[in-house]
């Protein structure tokens, strides 16, 4: 006979116990709903979280003719820089209006392939204390503030509980390359108020995603918790917004127009809209952050080609107030340089408004292309015209294309 490993303990009446055997601690979580009543959802907040679905919604259905945009930081460590990054993101959306739907990225939840910041939510303070309690108010907090000033969000649904506290002020939602093909995420986002995004998992399997869609679409019953914190039986109706998005892969890219037009084959033969949305970072840039510009400029060209224009209904761009990235010193947050990610690395404002710039364009080029039939006087010299040099963009300095 082998010993076992776990020590077991006997209860106060004597039974052994054999539960959780393998838990350090287990701390109060503050309920759903005393959060919402905390940090309760204002008119303006509401107005802008319903414009951006709304938005996001008639992309995804082909009903409007602009691209759809997730940008902004890899993640948030940092109330005051995302707030100072919403500031700006915000002017430029107004002015881009006609042909950008705009959505911040405003990322609380980080998975990790091993070990790591698990970002915003699970740890606030950085440090490794773990208070989630605050870090969901700081979740809340910020994306109140955001979608008040009037700019709609966009988040990563990691943890199957975190949406009762913060879905409610989210325009759109990603399922994540590791979770895509998870039962519970795919119920989870079948439930979603808002549009969701199934990116191809990082093996390059674009088959997972699809079938992702196709569950999220139908009605699904299963376990959850409830606005009072309660276990809970949840039913859904499914959702008609889920779609796919290509974000390259462990071994390479795939937004190029092979990739594209490969995808689009697959979703109408499982009988979806053939309507992509195209990850300019993580393994599409290669985890090179200038390379998104590089990406961005190669869906301009799509966009100006009949045979995969109509196919994209949108991009993702990562993007700082700084560009790069750091990592979390030992001192901890207050040694960490003002703006920039402790993540994935990002383009600089400034490169951003260019990049986004030349999307404007793209889409302009695909409207003409609408006008007249799949067909311009010469879409290749409307492309070159618009097309931004290299001295234009501060990251490319640094990039090898090869």
């Amino acid at each position: 006979m082998v010993d076992s490993p776990m020590s077991a303990s006997f209860t106060s009446a004597g039974i052994l116990n054999i539960d959780d055997q393998r838990i350090k601690s287990i701390r109060p979580l503050i309920p759903p709903q005393i959060l919402v009543e905390d940090f309760p959802l204002t008119l303006a907040a509401c107005e802008t979280v319903i414009n951006g679905r709304k938005g996001a919604e008639a992309i995804i259905k082909g009903d409007d003719d602009r691209l759809l945009v997730i940008v902004g930081p890899c993640s948030v460590h940092d109330v005051k820089a995302a707030l100072e990054y919403c500031d700006l993101l915000k002017v430029y959306a107004a002015e881009a209006r006609q042909d950008l739907h705009i959505l911040m990225r405003v990322y609380f939840e980080k998975p990790r392939t091993t070990v790591g910041w698990k970002g915003l939510i699970n740890d606030p303070q950085l440090n490794g204390s773990f208070q989630i309690n605050k870090g969901l108010r700081l979740a809340r907090g910020l994306l109140l503030e955001i979608a008040s000033s009037g700019l709609p969000t966009a988040v990563e649904f990691l943890d199957t509980i975190s949406p009762q506290y913060i879905a409610d002020l989210v325009s759109w939602g990603a399922i994540g390359a590791r979770t895509t093909e998870s039962q519970v995420h795919r119920e989870l986002a079948s439930g979603l108020s808002t549009p969701i995004g199934f990116k191809n998992g990082t093996d390059g399997s674009v088959d997972i995603a699809v079938d992702a869609i196709r569950a999220s679409r139908e009605g699904h019953v299963f376990l959850s918790v409830s606005k009072q914190g309660l276990s809970a039986i949840v039913e859904t109706n499914g959702n008609p917004y889920s779609h796919i998005i290509l974000r390259g892969a462990n071994f390479g890219p795939n937004y190029e127009k092979e990739h594209v037009a490969s995808t689009a084959a697959k979703l109408a033969k499982a009988g979806l809209p053939q309507r992509i949305m195209i990850d300019c970072s993580h393994g599409n840039s290669k985890k090179q952050h200038p390379r998104q510009i590089i990406v961005a400029e190669d869906i301009v060209a799509q966009l100006s080609s009949p045979e995969t224009a109509q196919n994209i209904l949108g991009v993702m761009i990562e993007s700082n107030l700084v560009e790069g990235k750091q990592n979390i010193p030992a001192e901890g947050p207050t040694g960490l340089k003002y703006g920039q990610s402790v993540t994935d690395a990002c383009l600089n404002w400034q490169d951003t408004v260019k990049v986004l710039d030349n999307l404007r364009r793209g889409v302009n080029i695909r409207r003409q292309l609408r006008q007249t039939n799949g067909h311009t006087q010469d879409p290749e010299a409307l492309l070159a015209k618009h097309r931004p040099q290299e001295q234009d963009f501060n990251d490319l300095s640094q990039l090898n294309r090869s």
